[in-house]
């Protein structure tokens, strides 16, 4: 078997620190990666120990002996990403490494902003780091680019056009890790395996939808970043949406790859934006140090897909930083039935929540009866805890990403027409110039809730 090249962009990175280079260490230490080298790069200078030191508090318990074996076949290098040259040094010490290490084939991760992605993708494929390769090719070269895609549509077709043009799409992959998170993972097979769901997953039946994603900390070490996009660019341009396209897409013919992508391109193709609130958390330009900003951190929104399954059922989305609960969370509220007791029935019944943060889990709530009465119901939830039976590192995600990566599995990579879809319904929200709205932290969200519909939310703030 050939031996990998891993070449990282971004390796002094928040992301690379806390989930990519841990990640690679737990797969080593789980002998799914074997002949393994790095090339880890950065913009500031620094060194293979100075980077390891930095990744060392993320791991819990550090096998010394794996430890040096990373260290030993690692090579740190500074890079200037908008500088050709600097590409011709990269690849004499991608040689030097498949040369010790004995290793074909190439995995490059830019772990760095979307302004740099074309760059990088021109400095490798000039330099003959990256090679356009048959589907087939043996050694192979893939390639990793981390959300969000562009800014809008316009920078995302921009980008989109310069990879295209040098690679073949079955090298390129356009991560979103939510999508490798294993109860996302689970969405559709919930939906496709089980009768008792998939007959009634359409207008008929359902309700709404409500997609919640929603953080308790502040911006802080992010703030350059999170100010150019904003919530509605940064989580529901990826996350958020394609949380929707697994939920709303048609039966695929597999469960795998090109199938899943296409009914979930579809799906984003028939959303339309109905109706929206955005806010700013208290607080959030001080945090940022610009007195100006009009960043939203918060957005709720009401979308609709405009097709004959889905037809007249909102679909509410709601994400902000600095709110009262850290969640992810998709319920599927069905409809209610008509009432034969002479009390009222709960009207918060027979609803599917999917839990897919802090703790995965799987609830459905039906009426049954109140025993201390005779004619009254009480909701019952009958829960399914995932993450306590199956016990899964903070960098699972990450470990499932890079081996699917290498392996070649398009399935969690996210295919340009889906971004593209997705940018078009963000930049139709932009459009509309919706005020932006103050609200206190560690609250549900800006006072104007209480005029937009959101279902399980419609109540006075705190």
């Amino acid at each position: 078997m050939n031996g990998t090249l891993i070449i990282l962009f971004g390796a002094t990175g928040e992301l690379s620190r806390r989930k990519l280079i841990p990640a690679l260490y737990r797969l080593i230490v789980e002998k799914k990666l074997h002949k393994v080298a790095f090339l880890f790069t950065g913009r500031e200078q620094s060194s293979v120990e100075s980077l390891f030191d930095a990744v060392q508090p993320e791991i819990d318990s550090i096998d010394q002996e794996i430890w040096q074996f990373m260290i030993q076949r690692s090579i740190y290098c500074a890079v200037d990403v908008s500088n050709a040259e600097s590409y011709n040094v990269l690849y004499d010490l991608v040689i030097t490494q498949e040369q010790q290490w004995h290793t074909s084939n190439r995995l490059v991760y830019c772990a760095v902003a979307s302004d740099f992605f074309c760059s990088i993708t021109r400095g490798i494929v000039n330099a003959s780091i990256v090679e356009y390769k048959n589907i087939n090719s043996n050694p192979w070269h893939h390639i990793v680019y981390e959300k969000p895609f562009g800014k809008d549509k316009q920078s995302a077709h921009a980008i989109n056009t310069c990879i295209a043009s040098t690679l073949a799409e079955h090298q390129v992959f356009r991560i979103d890790h939510y999508l490798t998170k294993e109860i996302v993972n689970n969405i559709a097979l919930i939906r496709f395996t089980n009768c008792i769901f998939e007959p009634l997953w359409n207008n008929t039946y359902i309700d709404y939808v409500e997609i919640i994603l929603s953080e308790t900390l502040p911006i802080s070490s992010k703030s350059t970043y999170y100010d150019t996009y904003g919530a509605l660019r940064d989580v529901v341009q990826n996350h958020m949406l394609q949380l929707l396209a697994l939920i709303a897409m048609e039966a695929p013919i597999k469960l795998t790859g090109e199938y899943i992508r296409d009914k979930k391109a579809n799906v984003l193709s028939h959303v339309s934006f109905v109706d929206g609130i955005l806010g700013q958390y208290e607080g959030y330009r001080k945090d940022i140090n610009r007195p100006a900003s009009e960043t939203e951190t918060f957005a709720a929104l009401e979308l609709a897909i405009n097709n004959k399954r889905w037809a007249g059922v909102p679909f509410f989305l709601r994400t902000g930083k600095c709110l009262q609960k850290k969640e992810t969370v998709i319920n599927i509220m069905f409809k209610s039935v008509t009432c034969l007791l002479t009390k009222q029935c709960p009207p918060a019944a027979n609803m599917l929540s999917i839990r897919v943060a802090p703790d995965a889990t799987f609830s459905l709530t039906l009426n049954a009866k109140n025993p201390a009465e005779i004619d009254t119901l009480i909701p019952i939830a009958m829960e399914y805890c995932h993450s306590c039976r199956f016990i899964l590192s903070p960098s699972h995600e990450y470990e499932f990403l890079l081996q699917e990566v290498m392996r070649g599995e398009q399935s969690v990579s996210v295919r340009f027409d889906e971004i593209e879809h997705a940018w078009h319904i963000i930049d139709s929200i932009y459009a509309k110039k919706l005020p932006i709205y103050i609200y206190k932290q560690n609250t549900i969200g800006p006072a104007e809730l209480n005029q937009f519909y959101i279902p399980l939310y419609k109540k006075t703030l705190p």
